[in-house]
């Protein structure tokens, strides 16, 4: 393997942390990023860390311009969030926007010009399996993956000319502990708020059984050396059986079994 340089965001923990270890047993340079380097409890060996907040423009472009020739790049990091659709502060639904994908969004317009002039380049969305199965009580969430994913795939023919690969990899249930770091939203007295728990209860039980991250991290590496990345990878949740019967059922009928799935009717 040569010596590419790898920048995986979000890689003090979860996927992004096993996405990074996966990337240097490779034999890649892997510059992960946190917020705050200094306070990684479990770094990955091998791995430079850079700050970065995805959140502030300014963070991101210093993170660019410290990592400088970048070949592969990993948008990782995000926030996950959840509640009803009425009740979600707006200030918290652009908050989540710049995070999941105005950051990625400007990251990635930072370190393309290089990859196109260097004639190689790969870019990996790390979505949701959500942004193809929608699920109530996650809608800012659910639009955020859905909209790096909007970004990826009309992208991907401009440079794919110049031998820049941008591709999605969608996760399903993913045992992370994602769902102890999760912002919630939920008005007092709301409405909303027994089919909210019933929802969130079986998220978190599937999450806690879902697949590890390492199974990810191997997606991943897969959509970064494949000669020609998909457009989409998705692992875990079954992934192969429900995108083959996305293709065969109605969208109604797809959308009850996500909804059933979940404790709702």
């Amino acid at each position: 393997m040569s010596r590419r340089t790898a920048l995986v965001t979000g890689a003090s923990s979860g996927i992004g942390a096993a996405v990074a270890t996966a990337l240097t047993g490779r034999g890649y340079r892997v510059l992960g990023t946190s917020r705050d380097p200094a306070r990684i409890e479990a770094p990955v060996p091998g791995v430079e860390y850079l700050a970065l907040d995805l959140a502030d423009e300014a963070s991101v472009e210093a993170c660019a311009a410290a990592a400088g020739t970048v070949d592969i790049l990993i948008n990782n990091a995000g926030e996950s969030q959840s509640g009803p659709f009425e009740e979600l502060p707006m200030d918290a639904v652009v908050r989540l926007f710049r995070i999941n994908v105005f950051g990625a969004v400007r990251l990635t317009q930072l370190l393309l010009p290089g990859m196109r002039e260097r004639g190689y380049g790969r870019v990996v969305m790390v979505g949701s399996m959500l942004a193809s199965f929608p699920l109530a009580y996650r809608s800012s969430y659910v639009a955020s993956k859905a909209a790096i994913k909007g970004f990826a795939n009309a992208a991907r023919r401009e440079v794919a000319p110049y031998g820049v690969g941008i591709t999605t990899v969608e996760p399903g249930s993913i045992s992370t502990g994602i769902s102890e770091r999760r912002t919630q939203y939920l008005a007092a007295g709301s409405p909303h708020t027994d089919p909210y728990h019933r929802m969130l209860s079986a998220l978190n039980a599937n999450e806690a059984d879902g697949v590890s991250a390492a199974r990810v991290a191997a997606t991943v590496l897969r959509a970064i050396e494949a000669p020609r990345p998909r457009p989409l990878y998705a692992v875990g949740s079954n992934a192969p059986v429900v995108f083959a019967l996305r293709r065969l059922a109605p969208r109604s009928a797809v959308e009850r079994m996500v909804a059933r799935r979940h404790g709702l009717r």
